[in-house]
């Protein structure tokens, strides 16, 4: 058996919530898992995952399937039962997320603007043979707005499948859910200054001693 891909985010500004995302996954995974880091600088300053997450089906030679998950995460069920999830002949499956956020801020200052499809990006689950996605090679990427990838516009709509919710449960957006699978604080890890609190904080800082201290 092969490993099963899954590519995460990495934002050198925290750089503790990659480790922290893949020890969860670590620890509760039935399957092998391999994780590639999407990280460095892009285009206009931003990270490099924010484009590199849609060349996920090249680097992988647009063959079997593969996850990407932003960083400021965490997984909180067996990722096998994720990929089970996937809903056939789609090119990705995504939660669709449909809301306004609540917060004109998040971690370090940044807006938090809203937009269609808003965080529907954050978890893909890739179907890289899918023939679709062999329009994302690095030359078209490159050339696309944000927009344009971040709605996942070279699919029809109904080539999109969807996940179940609790599969990227946005901490502070969302009423708490403690049967959520996998936790994303999108606002902001609770490392940082106003976060701590926050729905699944415990869990995180109790994850991120696990992959610091021998037991």
């Amino acid at each position: 058996m092969y490993p099963f891909p899954v590519f995460i985010g990495h934002d050198p500004r925290e750089a503790v919530a990659y480790h922290v995302c893949c020890e969860s996954i670590i620890k509760h995974a039935s399957i092998p898992v391999a994780f590639i880091p999407l990280s460095g600088e892009q285009r206009d300053g931003s990270n490099t995952f924010i484009y590199a997450r849609f060349l996920v089906p090249y680097l992988c030679g647009f063959k079997g399937m593969a996850l990407y998950l932003d960083g400021d995460m965490i997984v909180r069920d067996d990722i096998a039962k994720l990929v089970a999830e996937a809903s056939p002949r789609c090119g990705v499956n995504v939660v669709k997320h449909d809301y306004k956020t609540k917060f004109a801020t998040k971690y370090l200052g940044n807006k938090n603007e809203d937009y269609p499809r808003k965080n529907w990006s954050s978890v893909i689950l890739y179907d890289c043979a899918f023939y679709p996605n062999r329009v994302l090679i690095p030359e078209f990427v490159a050339k696309q707005p944000s927009s344009y990838l971040h709605r996942f516009s070279w699919l029809a709509d109904d080539q999109i499948g969807s996940l179940p919710k609790e599969w990227n449960h946005l901490t502070m957006e969302y009423a708490p859910n403690p049967d959520a699978k996998l936790y994303h604080y999108t606002l902001g890890i609770p490392a940082f200054d106003g976060y701590q609190g926050q729905e699944g904080a415990e869990e995180w800082r109790k994850t991120l001693t696990e992959a610091l201290t021998p037991l």
